[in-house]
């Protein structure tokens, strides 16, 4: 795990060092929980994570997030928390960035897997 407990983290200096879309990356870990940074523009595949929620936190711009039965739309400063095993699918018309805080070992596209299936555990 890089980086020490006491080190602080600019959230704008860690997304300056990545431009893949859907691919989070890991800046700080809490007991279990990871706090990840994810830059997303388009569609992403409808997935759940049967055993645990998800929080999305926008930093900057506007996404959306379907489930099967609403659909939230967010903005900068603003989160949703997805409870587990909640059917859902992100998508931002333009990039959007956002931080992602779930447990360790969560695999980004659930349940679902495919082609956007991201590299777990990558820190920055």
């Amino acid at each position: 795990m890089p980086g020490k407990a006491l080190d602080k983290v600019n959230i704008a200096d860690k997304f300056s060092l990545f431009d893949e879309l859907w691919s989070p990356k890991v800046i700080a870990q809490m007991n279990q929980v990871q706090f990840k940074l994810v830059k997303i523009q388009g569609e992403f595949t409808w997935h759940s994570h049967k055993a645990t929620d998800e929080v999305f936190m926008v930093i900057a711009g506007d996404m959306v997030v379907e489930c099967r039965d609403k659909t939230i739309a967010l903005s900068a400063g603003e989160m949703f928390v997805i409870p587990k095993g909640v059917e859902h699918k992100p998508y931002a018309k333009e990039q959007c960035q956002v931080m992602i805080i779930e447990p360790e070992g969560v695999t980004n596209t659930g349940d679902a897997g495919g082609a956007l299936t991201a590299q777990n555990d990558v820190w920055i």
